[in-house]
C-alpha cells in the first residue's frame, strides 16, 4: 500500500535515518532525503536508492534549525512528488554537560533540531495530508524520551517533548486518516555509536567485542544494539494498515531500558 508515496526523512544521509529511507524506498516509496554530508557521498546514496528500488529520490540540504528551510524542504518534496504522505522526523543532535555548566547556545540548538523542527515540518506537511486523508507522521525519539540520564539536559528535554508533541499530534488528527507516532530506540548501532566503541575500546586497552558488550550493557537488561535496518522495518509497519489505529503512542525498541 506504500508504493508511489511520498516520503520525507529528516537526517537521512546516515544512521537512523538512512535506515529508514532505504526501507520506505524498498516498500515503493519517492523519498526526500536531507542531511548534511559530502555532497559527492550524498548523491551516490540518493541514486543508488533511486536505482535499486524504482523510485523518485531527492535531496535537500535544509537546516532543521531554520523554520523557512523547513517550510521550503515541505514544498519542494511536494512540487517534486505531489504531495507529502510519510514525514519521519529524524534529525537530532546531542550535546553533553552538568546543567551548570550547560552552554546556552548548545540547549538552544538540541532544542531548536531535535524538537522545534518536527513542530515546522508537522505544522507545513499536516494541510498536504489532510487533503489527501491519508497521512503517517513518525517522530524519532528515544529511552530518553521516556526516561532520562545525567549530563543531557536538552537532550532528554527535546525527547520527552517530542513525545508529547507526538500525542497532540496524534489527537488532532484522529479522525482525518492520519496517524502520528514516536518511536523511542535504546542502543542503535549506527556508524557514530560504532566509532564510540571502537575509541572506548582503545582508551581502555580492551577489545572492541567487550566494549560494545560494556557500553550496551550500563542501560539495556538485553545486551544487544538495535539496527538501523530494524527501525526502518518498524517505521514501514507504522505506516502501513495493520497499524492504521496505532496513534499517539511511544514505542520502544530498546532492549528493555525503559522498562527498569
Amino acid at each position: 500500500m506504500l508504493k508511489g508515496k511520498a516520503a520525507i526523512v529528516t537526517g537521512s544521509t546516515s544512521g537512523i535515518g538512512l535506515g529508514i529511507a532505504t526501507a520506505l524506498a524498498a516498500e515503493g516509496c519517492d523519498v526526500m532525503l536531507n542531511g548534511f554530508g559530502d555532497p559527492a557521498a550524498i548523491e551516490r546514496l540518493r541514486a543508488g536508492l533511486a536505482e535499486r528500488h524504482g523510485v523518485r529520490a531527492a535531496y535537500t540540504a535544509a537546516d532543521m534549525a531554520k523554520p523557512a528551510e523547513i517550510r521550503e524542504l515541505i514544498a519542494e518534496t511536494a512540487r517534486q512528488f505531489g504531495g507529502v504522505d510519510i514525514l519521519v522526523n529524524n534529525a537530532g543532535i546531542q550535546h553533553v554537560a552538568k546543567i551548570v555548566e550547560f552552554p546556552e547556545e548548545r540547549w538552544d540548538a538540541v532544542i531548536a533540531i531535535n524538537l522545534s523542527a518536527a513542530l515546522h515540518t508537522t505544522k507545513a506537511a499536516l494541510p498536504l495530508m489532510i487533503a489527501r486523508k491519508w497521512g503517517r507522521i513518525i517522530n524519532i525519539a528515544s529511552a530518553h524520551g521516556l526516561v532520562a540520564s545525567g549530563e543531557k539536559a536538552a537532550y532528554v528535554a527535546a525527547k520527552h517533548g517530542l513525545v508529547g508533541l507526538t500525542k497532540v499530534t496524534a489527537i488532532e488528527t484522529a479522525n482525518q486518516g492520519i496517524t502520528c507516532n514516536a518511536i523511542c530506540p535504546g542502543w542503535v548501532l549506527t556508524p557514530l555509536v560504532q566509532q564510540q566503541i571502537e575509541a572506548r575500546a582503545k582508551v581502555q586497552g580492551i577489545p572492541v567485542e567487550k566494549a560494545r558488550e560494556d557500553l550496551v550493557r550500563e542501560k539495556q537488561p538485553m545486551l544487544d544494539y538495535t539496527t538501523p535496518e530494524q527501525i526502518g522495518a518498524f517505521a514501514v509497519f507504522l505506516c502501513g494498515e495493520a497499524a492504521s489505529t496505532i496513534t499517539g503512542a511511544a514505542l520502544s525498541i530498546d532492549g528493555g531500558w525503559a522498562a527498569q
